[in-house]
């Protein structure tokens, strides 16, 4: 796909668009310098990924790192990175690059302020950051990732689901539920229907759509040129449809037992403390995902019939580099294990050997009192991003509508 932009080619779309006065008439201006922009989730923000930058807030203010213990809120946990795929693609002829994705963005996110909702960061809507980025850029691609936080469901609320279960199970046996808290507590592995069921995944297919053709309409609007990319990716499950042999027990237990202690720590240590029945249901929301991007793909297609828009699909981007897929995890794996503080102190638990179930509380009870201390979990690494940025140069290039970009057992990636 050529990036080569030409001028603007009369002054009176110049007049239209507001840059100059209709009369007398003006030299059109020199072309704006061309620039890629991301929008959407952590997937696309570079959750994971590290080396996160300072976030504008919606006073206008830029914010750094506030310190662990700060609201959850601040705009810096948009957690925006330097690592994202936007910066690992190869976009020939894009001069600038721009990420207004936010870690934990909402399809509602696009057109309205996150700030004004629960739970969000004190960002401005994602379409006034868009707004503000085409008064100096051109923009011919936008990477869009949305849908996987919606009103029905979030991805942080499925991981901890499951991984909570897994812990419950393994730390504290069933007769203590009952003489000690007074009840039963969930230990059993993840259903596909505590997941998202169906009709939670066709209203969170309604609202992508909508946020989507917002997104369109408004860069038919402000794009310079009125020529762009829209590529529209999924997402990747950072876990395995089983786990290596090596985690499937210890101590000659395994996770259908009753409480199994040594376990739970080999696999809270690898990254994946998650009962090996959840996994299945775990690739069922996965691709349910994907088929929600995949819809809201088709429908805008139809409604904009002259959008350059192309559908990636990353579902198969980390085979073979999974969470526990193989011995020695996390090493050498594309997403990043799923890590706790114990307390807002910056250092991550990683062995959870010795510990106690009033021990593991403790720490699990900081993610929920400061959840900017867990969310990295189960993400895309900077390994991962890189293999995303890889995707992305596929997709960017491509004269495909819908691509898909898959890992082979070798490390090769593939796009078409």
């Amino acid at each position: 796909m050529s990036w080569i932009r030409r001028l603007a080619p009369a002054v009176a779309l110049a007049a239209a668009l507001g840059w100059v006065s209709a009369t007398p008439a003006a030299p059109a201006s020199a072309a704006l310098p061309t620039a890629a922009v991301a929008i959407g989730d952590s997937f696309i923000s570079g959750e994971g990924a590290g080396s996160y930058t300072s976030v504008t807030d919606v006073d206008g203010v830029a914010q750094g790192f506030p310190g662990w213990s700060a609201a959850n809120g601040n705009a810096f946990f948009c957690h925006r990175s330097a690592n994202a795929s936007l910066f690992k693609a190869d976009l020939p002829g894009i001069q600038n690059r721009f990420n207004l994705a936010c870690s934990g963005g909402r399809p509602v996110d696009i057109d309205s302020p996150s700030a004004n909702r629960e739970k969000g960061r004190n960002v401005a809507s994602q379409l006034t950051q868009l707004r503000a980025v085409a008064q100096t850029q051109d923009i011919d691609l936008v990477l869009v990732g949305l849908g996987s936080n919606n009103s029905s469901f979030t991805f942080g609320d499925v991981a901890t689901l499951c991984a909570n279960r897994f812990i419950a199970d393994a730390w504290t046996g069933w007769w203590e539920f009952w003489a000690y808290l007074g009840g039963e507590v969930p230990q059993q592995p993840c259903a596909v229907s505590d997941l998202a069921t169906e009709a939670e995944i066709t209203a969170a297919t309604a609202e992508t759509v909508t946020a989507l053709r917002k997104l369109l309409t408004t860069l038919d609007q402000v794009d310079a040129d009125g020529r762009h990319r829209i590529v529209f990716q999924d997402y990747t499950n950072p876990l395995p449809l089983d786990l290596a042999a090596e985690y499937h027990e210890e101590d000659d237990r395994d996770d259908t037992r009753d409480k199994f202690r040594a376990l739970g720590a080999e696999r809270y240590a690898a990254g994946c403390p998650v009962h090996r029945a959840s996994l299945a249901p775990g690739h069922v929301f996965s691709s349910r995902l994907g088929g929600l991007v995949q819809s809201a793909f088709t429908t805008l297609s139809t409604e904009f019939p002259h959008a350059d828009l192309v559908r990636l699909d990353v579902q198969r981007a980390f085979d073979g580099a999974r969470l526990c897929e193989k011995a020695g995890s996390p090493a050498d794996t594309l997403a990043t294990p799923i890590r706790l503080q114990d307390g807002a102190t910056g250092t991550f638990v990683t062995s959870l050997s010795g510990l106690d179930k009033l021990d593991i509380q403790r720490i699990a009870n900081t993610c929920v009192t400061y959840y900017q201390t867990c969310q990295e979990s189960w993400h895309p690494s900077a390994a991962g991003h890189a293999v995303l940025g890889r995707c992305l140069t596929g997709a960017a290039a491509t004269t495909a509508r819908s691509v898909a970009c898959v890992r082979s057992s070798d490390g090769t990636i593939t796009v078409g």
